[in-house]
């Protein structure tokens, strides 16, 4: 029997759209869980009252342990490494919460909203990355160096108390932070990103980044 000429890359196109939406399922699957142990974490910090671990700690445990996600992504241990990552970062989002809800006037307003903005935001971002069929690597330049320019901006503003600027930087992450979940979710679904535990970091840290950001914006507008 002859073969038709194209079966081969008609099989070819379903096997890879297979693959693209196992990625998919699985990134939002991890993400999800993700999501849960940090805000547990958060939650647990938050109701035993502990310290933020401080600039230098967050930053030492942050960059460690993506490192760690980064080496070993293709095996078992990546995932215990993405939740020492997510869980760390919920911690440290503990006492940042803490202080919203008592130092900051209506701080339980300020700390709901961001959360309901930010949730808004990437289920908006995420299902018109998804439906719209585009590709936004060409962002991929913009973004690295606009993150890499606003976190050297936001250690200037810490170490040289510079308020204003602290509220710019979190403008910015604002809309780096859309910008990367647009990013890494047209990368998934065009086949560009493989690996669901890589995605799944960026999307988490995204999340993280775009909430912390907006609680701090929210916060100074409500703060007298």
């Amino acid at each position: 029997m002859e073969r038709s000429p194209i079966a081969v890359p008609t099989t070819a196109i379903r096997e890879s759209a297979l693959a693209t939406n196992k990625v998919l399922r699985n990134t939002y699957l991890l993400l999800s869980a993700t999501l849960a142990f940090s805000a547990a974490m958060a939650g647990i910090a938050l109701a035993l009252g502990l310290p933020h671990p401080g600039l230098l700690i967050t930053l030492l445990g942050y960059f460690g342990l993506l490192f760690a996600v980064h080496k070993t992504a293709h095996s078992a241990m990546g995932l215990v490494f993405v939740f020492a990552l997510t869980g760390f970062m919920g911690y440290t989002l503990g006492p940042i919460i803490g202080h919203y809800l008592t130092a900051v006037p209506n701080g339980h307003a300020v700390v709901m909203n961001a959360f309901g903005i930010t949730a808004a935001a990437f289920l908006g971002l995420s299902a018109y990355a998804v439906s719209s069929g585009r590709r936004f690597s060409f962002m991929g330049g913009f973004l690295l160096v606009g993150i890499l320019t606003a976190f050297l901006l936001g250690l200037a503003a810490i170490f040289f108390s510079m308020p204003a600027l602290s509220l710019a930087v979190s403008g910015m992450f604002v809309l780096l932070m859309a910008g990367l979940i647009l990013y890494q979710t047209g990368e998934i679904v065009h086949g560009g990103e493989t690996n669901y535990i890589l995605a799944t970091v960026t999307l988490y840290v995204s999340i993280y980044n775009l909430f912390a950001s907006l609680m701090h914006l929210l916060g100074a507008a409500g703060d007298d």
